[in-house]
This record gives C-alpha cells, sequence and structure tokens, in this order.
C-alpha cells in the first residue's frame, strides 16, 4: 500500500500482508460489513504472519494472547470486496508486544479501517506469561 496508519510508532516495522475476500455473510442489515468483522479480518491476517513467522504450530506450548484491541472505522465496507490487510509490529517488551493493522481495499487502496492489538505470549500448561519468540523484531 502507497500509504500508512496515522499513528503508526517510529519502532514499528510491516510484516505481513494478508488478502481477504469479503463474504455475503458478513454484512449487517444495512448492507454494509458489520463492525465486529473487522476484528475477525485484523484476527486472520495476524495469524497468518504468526504461522509464517513462527517455526511450529500456535499454542503447541505458548502463544498470544489478546489484552486489547481497538478499530478505527474509515468507511462503510460492503459486499463484494477484497481486502489488503497490512499488518505492523513493533519490538516486544518481555512477554507482550503491539500490532497495528491497515485494512485498505486491494484493487484502488482505499484505506476503510485501522487498528490495534496488544499481545500478551502465554505457556499453556499453566496461562503464565512468558517471553515472546523471536519474531525477526528485535
Amino acid at each position: 500500500m502507497a500509504t500508512h496508519p496515522e499513528e503508526l510508532p517510529d519502532a514499528a516495522q510491516h510484516v505481513h500482508t494478508e488478502s481477504l475476500s469479503v463474504r455475503w455473510g458478513d454484512l449487517d442489515a444495512a448492507g454494509h460489513v458489520n463492525n465486529s468483522r473487522f476484528f475477525t479480518y485484523f484476527e486472520q491476517a495476524r495469524v497468518g504472519w504468526l504461522e509464517a513467522a513462527l517455526d511450529g504450530p500456535l499454542f503447541a506450548e505458548s502463544g498470544p494472547v489478546l489484552a486489547e484491541a481497538t478499530c478505527d472505522f474509515k468507511q462503510p465496507l460492503t459486499y463484494p470486496a477484497t481486502l489488503a490487510i497490512d499488518v505492523y509490529a513493533t519490538p516486544p517488551g518481555r512477554s507482550s508486544l503491539k500490532t497495528i493493522y491497515d485494512a485498505a481495499l486491494a484493487d484502488t487502496g482505499e484505506r476503510v479501517a485501522t487498528g490495534t492489538a496488544v499481545l500478551v505470549w502465554v505457556q499453556v500448561a499453566k496461562g503464565e506469561t512468558v517471553p515472546v519468540p523471536d519474531l525477526g523484531l528485535r
């Protein structure tokens, strides 16, 4: 995409782009994509990145838990459409990191939404925080 989210942290780096098709079932009664679907789109882009960045499956021993999520809706989105979702990530702290999402129409680059998520890495068996694995961000 030609532009970046307005509030992209200086330390954030582009880590992944996910292409997603809007489905008919994503629409609300007004014919627009339901606002909750954007969190699902961001989730799918995040999982695409993590699956590509990690050697093993998520949650085999540890994985990310969503601690905070935001979405800023820029314009209504309708069917049919294909989104390009750019994922950015900041260098992690000990057990958490911030991700930023920029969703735009794939054919025009027109931004439809931006969002963020804070991920906390946890050990599956005990549910305790653990260091974020190497995701190439350090």
